[in-house]
C-alpha cells in the first residue's frame, strides 16, 4: 500500500509539473487590409485563435512616420480610414509580440 501512494504522488507529481512548464495555448495576430476603391481602406483584424481584435489599436504613418491616422478595431474587428495621398503604412498593434505592419503599397 505504501509503494502504491509513493508510486501514485510520483506520477502525480510528474502530470502536475508536466503541465506547469506547458505553454499556454498561444494565438497570433492577424491583419488584412483592403483599397475599396472608393477613397478608403478597411483592415480586419482577429487571432489565430478565434479572438476579437475589437478595440485594437491601429495606427497609420507616412513616410517620415508622421502620424496620419489612429484610431481601434470596432466590435466586428475592422478599421477604415480615408486612403491617405502619399505613401503610408499601417500598423495593427495589440501589443509586445502581436504587432503587424502593413505597407500601403501592398494593399490592393
Amino acid at each position: 500500500m505504501k509503494n502504491h501512494m509513493m508510486t501514485t504522488l510520483a506520477i502525480g507529481f510528474i502530470a502536475g509539473a508536466t503541465l506547469a512548464v506547458t505553454p499556454a495555448a498561444a494565438h497570433t495576430a492577424l491583419c488584412s487590409c483592403y483599397d475599396n476603391k472608393d477613397g478608403t481602406i478597411l483592415c480586419e483584424g482577429g487571432f489565430s485563435d478565434g479572438a476579437s481584435a475589437s478595440g485594437v489599436k491601429v495606427v497609420v504613418t507616412g513616410k517620415q512616420g508622421n502620424v496620419l491616422v489612429e484610431g481601434a478595431m470596432n466590435k466586428n474587428s475592422e478599421f477604415t480610414f480615408n486612403k491617405p495621398g502619399e505613401d503610408f503604412s499601417v500598423r495593427f498593434d495589440a501589443g509586445e509580440g502581436h504587432q503587424i505592419n502593413i505597407k500601403g503599397s501592398d494593399i490592393h
